[in-house]
């Protein structure tokens, strides 16, 4: 009997594959290519948005999309007034695909990789809540008595949420496997 326990909700979760694992792909946040700057990165948000846009009309959708950097990062994200207007996009794999659409789309236009993060209908705010109650779930298997909790493997930027949400309820954790394997592992701190 092992005292790692993994945790996992039991049922494949609607963002659960909309960042599809970063980590899989050579990591090109490492390369310099001047898009940190502020103009750099509002250049990119622009070129995702357009992208967007026209994705949006050839759809026949309504959607009112916002432009921000957040964590060094473009952040793209649509809204509607209602909400069921977005559902098909929203989906996890739609936004994966979308996202690296987009990505492609900006590096197209700018000569840059970007590192952009599309939000469809919510469904960052939707993720971020699910992997709040995984670690909420994984802090109680240790409470009892396990020595750590493995996550299931995820992209690189639920992992960042994850060891953010792990370090505010004051406890640790790190990344561990390659690839499409990589994931969290939350141990006291």
């Amino acid at each position: 009997m092992t005292d790692e326990t993994t945790v996992h909700d039991g049922e494949e979760s609607p963002i659960d594959a909309a960042a599809a694992d970063d980590s899989s792909r050579t990591d090109r946040s490492a390369v310099d290519d001047g898009t940190t700057d502020a103009e750099g990165l509002d250049a990119q948000g622009d070129a995702a948005a357009d992208y967007i846009e026209a994705l949006l009309d050839i759809c026949d959708l309504d959607g009112d999309i916002d432009i921000d950097v957040q964590n060094g990062r473009p952040y793209v994200s649509v809204s509607a007034e209602d909400p069921e207007a977005l559902r098909l996009l929203s989906k996890a794999e739609t936004v994966s695909a979308l996202q690296e659409l987009a990505r492609l789309a900006v590096q197209s236009s700018t000569g840059s990789f970007s590192r952009l993060i599309l939000d469809i209908g919510g469904s960052r705010d939707a993720r971020k809540r699910e992997l709040t109650t995984l670690v909420d779930r994984a802090i109680d298997r240790i409470e009892e008595g396990a020595a750590q909790a493995a996550l299931p493997p995820m992209s690189s930027y639920e992992r960042k949420i994850v060891h953010d949400v792990v370090a505010e309820r004051g406890f640790a954790s790190h990344s561990v496997g390659e690839a499409s394997e990589r994931h969290t592992v939350i141990t006291r701190a």
